[in-house]
């Protein structure tokens, strides 16, 4: 059966509670320090890899790379996949995974790294899985009382059922995948079954998610603390592939024009996914808030954020006193610390 699952909206909160957690996420926001970094650590650096964020991950490979040598690092950059694990076979102090989608993102290299008891970067292998996977994540989430949008995950058996149970326009894309790759905004009902059966084809199955309009926005969470919020403003339908990585004229802005206490609730609420989902270190909220109503809506959480230029998680690591070698050097400190 095609099971459809119900939207949550955000709690509010009162005047006096809003200003005091207001002010404490502001000083936990001024309070990171850039790590120590006196000790010369040899360190492997994953990007690449299989998946369709292939080019995307090995840019980001780049940058954390040219980051920890301006620290005086030994760095191995390794392109590995299931088939060739030689890249791994060197001995080192720890991992840097900048290894976004399929095999990096989904749990797979966290199990190996595991096994081969060497320490690494971001989140555990149960974490990513759950993560990766759109649908059990929603799930996890709604459960936790966190809002998201309503959905349903769509097969070759419920194809029928999936288009009758919706009202345009609705969002299909696939359950696992990352950087907006093979999602569709479905507008008009002629695009719906097409926009279905080319996920089916490629993925065997696929999310059919109520669409929210409005302003899109990020929270990175570092550590235990949720970064500023970003405003990401692009000129085409959504903030698709192009928009995240190719295009120079998408905005990310810090000065948002929304109620100061709405912010503060979605860096709240996506502390608590990052906590829900089972994520360490480091994650990036993907939020939805619609104008009409004033409620935002998780899109999805990413446990592997992007570390290129365009990408966000640097940007609001900056913001809070953290260039890119610190960044890098923090998340190699707390992966040493386990």
């Amino acid at each position: 059966m095609l099971r459809h699952h119900g939207q949550i909206p955000g709690s509010g909160l009162g005047t006096e509670a809003s200003a005091l957690a207001t002010t404490q996420i502001h000083q936990n926001s001024i309070r990171l320090l850039k790590p120590e970094t006196a000790r010369k650590l040899d360190i492997t650096v994953l990007s690449g890899g299989p998946g369709g964020e292939r080019e995307v991950s090995l840019q980001s490979g780049a940058c954390v790379s040219a980051a920890l040598e301006t620290l005086g690092h030994k760095v191995h950059r390794e392109d590995i996949n299931p088939q060739s694990l030689a890249g791994l076979a060197r001995q080192v102090d720890c991992v840097f995974i900048a290894l976004h989608g399929t095999f990096g993102e989904d749990g797979q290299v966290q199990t190996i790294l595991e096994r081969r008891g060497l320490a690494y970067t971001g989140s555990g292998p149960d974490a990513c899985a759950l993560a990766m996977n759109k649908a059990m994540a929603k799930e996890k989430l709604a459960a936790a009382g966190l809002p998201t949008a309503r959905w349903a995950v769509a097969t070759c058996e419920t194809v029928r059922e999936a288009m009758a149970c919706w009202t345009l326009p609705v969002v299909v894309k696939p359950i696992k995948e990352g950087s907006s790759l093979g999602i569709h905004i479905v507008r008009e009902a002629a695009q719906f079954r097409p926009a279905i059966h080319d996920l089916l084809d490629r993925y065997g199955s696929c999310i059919v998610e109520e669409f929210i309009p409005g302003r899109e926005i990020t929270v990175s969470v570092l550590g235990d603390q949720a970064l500023d919020p970003i405003e990401i403003r692009t000129r085409r339908e959504f903030y698709d592939y192009q928009a995240k990585y190719v295009d120079n004229d998408t905005e990310y802005d810090f000065n948002i024009d929304l109620p100061t206490e709405l912010l503060q609730h979605v860096r709240r609420m996506s502390l608590e996914a990052h906590r829900v989902i089972g994520c360490r270190d480091v994650s990036r909220v993907d939020w939805r808030i619609d104008p009409a109503t004033g409620k935002a809506y998780i899109l999805e959480v990413n446990v592997i954020p992007g570390m290129t230029s365009h990408s966000l998680l640097p940007k609001a690591a900056e913001r809070a006193g953290l260039d890119m070698a610190a960044l890098c050097q923090t998340l190699i400190n707390a992966a040493l610390k386990r």
